[in-house]
């Protein structure tokens, strides 16, 4: 099937309205990052492209409890965005670290969760703080946590007829101490081999609460939950932080690829966790 219909979108339920009647047939299109490299190599052939770009959802917004950040924005606005630097520091880093400049001035957030990547490099960051995604259809609306919304490699949780329209990071806890560290085959333009990040809460020199987001060693993005349940109640010494990225480690279930093996990944994942554990402990 070749694409034969094009529909530019003005607002989120005019895109909604195109993806229940077209269902299955529609895709949607915002930067093209990823849609237009399927396209161009015939992995993909759209009966229908939605284009979202200029329907309204390019915003980052700081609300009562939330950071509120449209769809449609661009990694490279991610990047930049102090707002998301003062609140979400890690996702920053992370949008900065995906591509090149021009990749990241055409892709979106949005559009770099829904390919559902298992090294999409923004969800690593918001998995590790406790974020959410809006979908909207026709129906109604949903709230899925970032833990819940990725299935598989390239799978998520949204209905043909949904459009992803806010990814929403809680404020943290005051002490939260947070850090974002990915491993790539060259020092930039390339993808992850391993990448981690990291929130504690301290209760002076106490952990009180701790999430550890891993990518590129397993199905999908993953909260490393063994790993971060050893360290509430530590005092975060040597001997914790090196027993937590051995568990760390050990949750993942990573495979042989062209960029890495899983024996490196294992081991990469391991010291990785350890150095932001000691950075954000301090």
């Amino acid at each position: 099937m070749v694409c034969t219909e094009f529909h530019h979108a003005g607002n989120p339920m005019e895109a909604c309205d195109l993806l229940a009647r077209y269902g299955e047939s529609a895709n949607i299109l915002a930067g093209g990052t990823d849609l237009m490299v399927k396209v161009n190599r015939k992995l993909l052939s759209p009966g229908v492209l939605v284009y979202i770009g200029d329907a309204g959802m390019n915003y980052i917004k700081e609300e009562v409890n939330s950071l509120v950040i449209g769809s449609a924005v661009s990694l490279a606005q991610i990047a930049s965005s102090k707002p998301i630097k003062e609140r979400a520091p890690i996702l920053a880093a992370a949008a900065q670290s995906i591509g090149s400049p021009a990749i990241r001035n055409k892709g979106t957030i949005g559009g770099n969760l829904v390919n559902a990547s298992p090294a999409a490099d923004t969800a690593v960051a918001l998995l590790a703080l406790g974020a959410s995604v809006k979908l909207v259809s026709k129906a109604g609306e949903r709230t899925v946590t970032c833990e819940d919304f990725f299935t598989g490699p390239g799978q998520t949780v949204r209905r043909p007829d949904e459009l992803l329209v806010d990814v929403i990071i809680p404020f943290q806890p005051e002490g939260t101490r947070t850090g974002y560290r990915k491993l790539g085959r060259r020092r930039a333009d390339t993808l992850s081999v391993v990448s981690a990040a990291v929130c504690l809460q301290l209760n002076g020199t106490i952990c009180s609460g701790a999430r550890i987001a891993l990518g590129a060693v397993a199905p999908t993005p993953m909260l490393a939950k063994k790993a971060a349940e050893a360290l509430v109640g530590r005092r975060l010494d040597a001997e914790d932080i090196g027993a937590a990225a051995e568990i760390a480690a050990e949750e993942t279930s990573p495979t042989d690829d062209v960029r890495a093996t899983a024996w490196y990944r294992r081991r990469a994942t391991q010291a990785s966790v350890k150095n932001l554990l000691e950075q954000a402990a301090g």
